[in-house]
């Protein structure tokens, strides 16, 4: 029974605007985490028709024992979903099946008030969720184990074959990401050996974007910030693109995702990487550790807007998602976005910062990169954002007209679920040779006479786009 409290923990917290629903799942004890939130996501596409068979059937006003709303919530989906609780006889589980025959009734009440012949039309559908159902499964191979040939070698003896992902068992290579594949949407691939000892790595596209974007030459020279790495997808790209090679900082402030982190690391084999439980903002950057970081990314907390598979639109109604509250919420955490982009131009020998986000709303997008721009930091380095023919230039989506100039607006990513991906921003700050102060990045970061921040990073992004 206590799955089902835990469970009903989770969308008690929700209703109280205590954090998303990725959020608060990831807190849940690892071992009891995808059944747990295969039933709080499962009951919240129902929520509304779960609620009046409750109400009808007077469950929570005749039975004591069902201490909450959201208890009877995941009570009664599995009961008329699943067909049964996953319970001993207590008397909790006792007080609902006292109901049982009254609570289907119901049931079939709602589905003929609404016109729906089956279960799942009564499921809470939307744009998202729809849009959601397009986008392929993206799987990372991470280079560090083995090659995208053995990759797709593998694939094809366990039953694949290279084709549409649309179409039952085929895959694809993708276009634009050297190492990235596609599989239908409900292939499923985390209970695999090669997922298991980190040779895959479930990513969405988008998401391998910014590591694209900074690249990071595979020189044992190169020092990278990766400023708010958990779970750690983004580092072990970066650590895979270096070959092993250099450093990586990786910081993560929550000591439980830093946790996370840390695993996924040692899984993936990322050698070069030294993982901190450190908040980026706190670090010192004249600090003699990071006196010779050359590259920095910056994937703060935003907003989640742009993630097309998130569940939170069922909680939260449209008036509040256009509110006030809303407003504040996006200007507090643009503020905060901004304020990691001048900090990470306060590092001396940094030539490459890339700044980017899962949201949609330019507050946390291009507005923050023209703050940026404008800032005193920016002023006194010499940052500016790196020319299109540098940042995935073969990729059309760019940035949101009328707040960047011409060439700026051109010059960052968008993202959209048009693109078979999660809404996302990219953006890539760059400081010209001359303008550096710390001249030891000409030995730093070897094979580039001028402008190393510009050069790493062009080679990288336009053979990605080849």
């Amino acid at each position: 029974m206590n799955f089902y409290f835990e469970a009903a923990k989770i969308i008690d917290r929700l209703n109280a605007k205590q954090g998303s629903v990725k959020s608060l799942l990831n807190t849940l004890p690892e071992k009891s985490r995808k059944r747990t939130a295969a039933l709080v996501i499962e009951t919240l596409k129902y929520k509304r028709a779960l609620e009046q068979v409750i109400s009808a059937a007077n469950l929570l006003k005749d039975e004591k024992k069902i201490t909450s709303q959201s208890l009877a919530l995941v009570l009664v989906h599995d009961l008329l979903l699943s067909g049964s609780i996953q319970a001993g006889d207590g008397p909790v589980k006792q007080a609902i099946l006292r109901h049982k025959t009254r609570l289907r009734s119901e049931w079939q009440r709602v589905k003929i008030k609404r016109g729906a012949k089956t279960d799942a039309e009564l499921a809470q559908v939307d744009d998202v969720q729809s849009q959601a159902a397009q986008i392929p499964r993206y799987v990372r191979v991470n280079s560090l184990k083995w090659s995208i040939d053995e990759a797709v070698m593998a694939f094809q003896k366990s039953g694949f074959d290279l084709g549409n992902p649309r179409d039952g068992r085929y895959f694809a290579r993708d276009a634009h990401i050297e190492n990235l594949l596609l599989f239908p949407r409900q292939a499923q691939l985390t209970d695999t050996p090669e997922f298991s000892d980190g040779r895959l790595i479930i990513q969405d596209k988008a998401s391998c974007f910014p590591a694209i974007v900074l690249g990071p030459p595979a020189h044992p020279g190169c020092v990278i910030i990766d400023a708010t790495a958990a779970p750690g997808n983004k580092t072990s790209h970066l650590s895979a693109l270096m070959g092993n090679q250099g450093k990586i900082f990786a910081l993560e402030r929550d000591r439980k995702r830093y946790g996370t982190l840390k695993t996924m690391l040692a899984r993936a084999g990322c050698g070069n990487v030294e993982a901190l439980n450190l908040d980026f903002l706190s670090t010192n950057p004249n600090d003699e550790k990071y006196a010779r970081v050359t590259h920095i990314l910056l994937d703060p907390s935003c907003s989640g807007s742009g993630i097309v598979n998130r569940m939170d639109h069922l909680v939260e109604s449209e008036s509040e998602s256009s509110s006030v509250a809303h407003a504040e919420r996006l200007a507090k955490l643009a503020a905060f976005q901004l304020q990691m982009i001048r900090h990470a131009m306060k590092f001396p020998a940094v030539v490459k910062i890339v700044y980017s986000t899962c949201s949609i709303h330019p507050e946390e997008n291009e507005q923050v990169v023209s703050a940026a721009l404008r800032s005193t930091e920016a002023a006194a380095s010499g940052f500016r954002l790196a020319p299109r023919t540098t940042v995935l230039p073969a990729w059309s989506r760019r940035g949101k007209p009328g707040i960047l100039c011409d060439a700026d607006t051109a010059a960052v990513v968008r993202c959209s679920p048009e693109d078979l991906t999660n809404g996302f921003f990219v953006s890539c700050f760059i400081r010209p040779f001359g303008t550096l102060s710390d001249m030891r990045v000409e030995t730093t970061v070897a094979g580039h006479d001028n402008a190393p921040g510009l050069q790493s990073g062009a080679t990288s992004a336009e053979e990605e786009d080849t």
